[in-house]
């Protein structure tokens, strides 16, 4: 470290306190609590998939800022979990699928995250259940 310039130390010390908001982040508003896992792969994964929930969670604080959204990821989140999907087939019928009502405040969540309204109703093909699996 001695050989680093003041301007080379601050930006490192930067890094560092960028790098513990996020595990703040994973630990708190994401709710990622320690996981024990003993085999490698499995830690990796762990790792991974800790690692892409972090920067979901910032794409997604960087659309809602510069969507002007007014809310937080988090709220954003507890917004979007109020949408329902539904499946019904009736007498034996292909299966149509849809998304419920879409609210004001959904839709402009939607499009400060720069993400499509769901589509409305879909049909699917009918799913043949793998033996052992219970029948939708």
């Amino acid at each position: 470290m001695a050989d680093l310039k003041p301007e080379e130390i601050m930006t490192r010390y930067k890094s560092l306190a960028d790098i513990e908001r996020g595990f703040k982040v994973l630990k708190s508003e994401l709710e990622i609590g320690p996981v024990y896992h003993r085999l490698p792969e499995r830690i990796r994964a762990h790792a991974c998939i800790c690692f892409m929930a972090l920067i979901v969670h910032r794409i997604m604080r960087q659309r809602l800022k510069e969507g002007e959204a007014g809310i937080s990821p988090e709220r954003a989140l507890q917004t979007l979990k109020r949408i329902q999907h539904h499946r019904v087939s009736i007498n034996g019928s292909d299966p149509i699928s849809g998304v419920g009502t879409i609210s004001p405040e959904d839709a402009k969540v939607f499009k400060a995250l720069k993400v499509n309204l769901p589509t409305s109703v879909r049909r699917f093909l009918q799913i043949v259940p793998f033996e052992g699996f219970p029948d939708h």
